[in-house]
């Protein structure tokens, strides 16, 4: 890990140090070379949404706004401010991430509606921020007039978004192990139930607190993205170009037409119950009808999240498990 130099008294001494640029990893890195010949990183340039940004080498004092609380949470980073997260989302991280999430200060409950003044009192070194283009253009200005701003828009995919985090809050180290972890569990998975993978039509399903009341959806996001395009499954998802397929709501009577799939996905808790907003669903005597529901090709799975690594990491777990329930094909 590099740090800033400290500061020395002495116009002989200030006149010894030598500024340098590095270029680390694709990141321009502004450093100091002391008369000892030790270089000591002070900056580094990352570059996302809003183009590149010289930031603090060693952040210490980091400011996260929307969603970029969670992740870097997740990924060992403490920042001293952030804005709200949901009780629900709250609820299923770890305890020592509820911990570190609670020891900052709030700054508001979300990125339009960030105490500036309270932002400013923290005396930030790095904000970083996810947040809609059109509400981080309303605060731009204010924020980097306190600190060095990262920002990224909300159609960033995860693990671009976690590597930009990674680089810009020096936490590459709680990356870099998890992106082993992932790979592992990726290559596990392919390789137990490649078969299964190739030959299998599967079917995920979901249903919101926001859903009207006898409907469900067809989700093609959030982590069955994950299933899709990094195990190679075959669930449904929308042509390129066009709205989600979850977008849509669907009647229930419709779950009839689920019988060409081999196997369903549902989302359930970390208790392994359906979610709440889902229960209605497989209270339905078409839902119990169904043949991969009587067959036992109905597979409940915990998705805590997929805009960071270690949820996605609790998913995959779930959906191993799941998958080994299944029966032998008839």
């Amino acid at each position: 890990m590099t740090t800033t130099p400290s500061r020395r008294q002495g116009a002989a001494l200030a006149a010894a140090l030598l500024s340098v640029t590095l270029v680390l990893s694709g990141c321009g890195e502004e450093s100091t070379s002391d008369d000892a010949g030790t270089t000591t990183a002070a900056t580094r340039t990352v570059t996302a949404d809003n183009g590149p940004v010289e930031v603090p080498a060693d952040p210490q004092r980091i400011v996260t706004i929307g969603n970029t609380t969670l992740p870097l949470i997740d990924m060992g980073g403490k920042p001293v401010g952030v804005t709200e997260v949901g009780a629900s989302e709250l609820g299923l991280i770890p305890q020592e991430q509820k911990a570190t999430f609670e020891a900052a200060t709030t700054l508001g409950a979300s990125g339009d509606q960030v105490d500036m003044e309270k932002l400013a009192g923290l005396k930030p070194d790095l904000i970083l921020a996810q947040l809609p283009d059109t509400e981080f253009e309303q605060i731009k200005k204010q924020l980097e007039s306190v600190a060095p701003t990262v920002f990224w828009g909300l159609d960033v995919e995860w693990k671009e978004l976690a590597d930009g985090l990674s680089q810009a809050g020096n936490v590459a180290e709680g990356l870099s192990g998890q992106k082993a972890q992932f790979q592992e569990k990726i290559a596990t998975i392919q390789k137990t139930y490649s078969a299964l993978i190739a030959d299998t039509k599967f079917v995920n399903l979901d249903r919101w607190e926001s859903s009207d009341p006898g409907t469900f959806s067809v989700a093609d996001f959030g982590c069955v993205e994950i299933a899709q395009g990094d195990l190679g499954m075959n669930f449904p998802k929308a042509a390129e170009g066009a709205d989600p397929l979850g977008w849509t709501s669907l009647p229930f009577e419709q779950l009839a037409e689920l019988s060409k799939y081999d196997v369903i996905t549902y989302p359930v808790d970390a208790a392994g119950q359906p979610k709440a907003p889902f229960a209605p669903v497989v209270a339905t005597n078409t839902w119990k009808a169904l043949p991969a529901v009587k067959s036992g090709r109905a597979l409940g799975v915990f998705c805590p999240g997929n805009n960071s690594y270690g949820p996605v990491l609790q998913y995959l777990d779930s959906l191993g498990t799941a998958l080994a329930t299944l029966p032998a094909k008839g």
